[in-house]
């Protein structure tokens, strides 16, 4: 019997690269199930529409090799507080329940740093979780509930990714955001410049997944982002150098940020899209260490210019 490639997600930013990347090796069968229409499609790759909250009848024809659980609702703040626990972990007891009844060997789970909570400390994999919002807290839910389908059959593998900000053409969020800004001259830095905020290139997320899968242990759980510890400074400068050597630099002072977060709460209810907790994660680090990349080796230094410059290259210039 034909083996299959499930990944639930594969509409997703990360779904869509990883699909790219599938059929380009030539993987014999995938299906990419999600809610959301692909935003390409390629050949070798079955699209089929389904919700992980409610995946009971679900059923594939062939064997189906291993599963990647990127879906997710993630952008916080940004949706009601049970929706990240209805898609999340509700998601994560229906596609191991859909992995069990198909005896899918292996399953492939993204899960985030949210899980560890907010703090200027380095957060390695040793690092108590310590979850704040729903999204962390609905995370590290879906971690456990996939450690229990591991823990239920001997011969089951599973690689739980924590990814830092994803970057890479498609993304469509902050690295975006930053780089428009770029184009058009200039960059305010929101509070100080020495915010960490720990990233990777979506091409360098993969191979690292790719990386942990492939090694002998039954369970991988690794953080992945550069080892650099790069602020918010860092990666202009590298925008810079790559891109855009003319455009300037300001900086708001902290207290005025906050100032800002304080006088937009009251108005978060009223759905402008303005939120003081999304203006608060301006100046707070995301300071997390890719503790076992680089205990394989796996986590060089000094990569952030040459990812910026493939993005550059895919995107035509753009950044999109």
């Amino acid at each position: 019997m034909a083996t299959s490639i499930v990944v639930f997600g594969g509409s997703g930013f990360i779904g869509t690269h990883l699909l790219r990347r599938l059929a380009s090796e030539g993987t014999n069968s995938i299906i990419s199930f999600d809610l959301r229409a692909p935003k390409e499609r390629l050949p070798g790759v079955v699209y089929r529409v389904a919700d992980v909250r409610k995946l009971r009848d679900l059923n594939v024809e062939a064997e189906v090799a291993r599963i990647y659980n990127l879906a997710a609702i993630h952008t916080t703040p940004g949706h009601a507080d049970h929706e990240y626990f209805e898609t999340n972990v509700a998601g994560a007891v229906e596609i191991t329940s859909f992995a069990a009844r198909h005896r899918v060997p292996e399953i492939i789970f993204t899960s985030s740093i949210s899980v560890y909570g907010p703090g200027e400390s380095v957060k390695t994999e040793e690092t108590p979780l310590e979850p704040v919002s729903s999204y962390g807290f609905s995370k590290a839910l879906a971690e456990r509930i996939h450690q229990n389908w591991l823990e239920a059959e001997s011969d089951r593998r599973l690689t739980i990714v924590r990814p830092a900000v994803v970057f890479g053409k498609g993304e469509g969020g902050n690295f975006t955001r930053l780089a428009r800004l770029l184009q058009k001259g200039f960059f305010v830095y929101p509070g100080r410049k020495n915010t960490v905020k720990a990233c990777i290139y979506v091409g360098d997320l993969l191979d690292a997944i790719e990386f942990a899968r492939s090694c002998p242990e039954r369970f991988v759980l690794f953080n992945a982002c550069y080892p650099d510890r790069y602020t918010i400074e860092d990666i202009v400068n590298a925008f810079r150098s790559t891109s855009f050597p003319n455009a300037r630099e300001f900086l708001i002072p902290e207290p005025a940020v906050k100032a800002a977060a304080g006088i937009l709460r009251p108005f978060s209810a009223l759905g402008l899209g303005i939120h003081p907790d999304r203006v608060m994660k301006l100046v707070r680090s995301t300071d997390i260490a890719p503790g076992w990349l680089q205990s394989k080796g796996q986590a060089q230094l000094g990569r952030l210019q040459s990812a910026l410059l493939r993005w550059k290259d895919e995107s035509s210039g753009l950044f999109t």
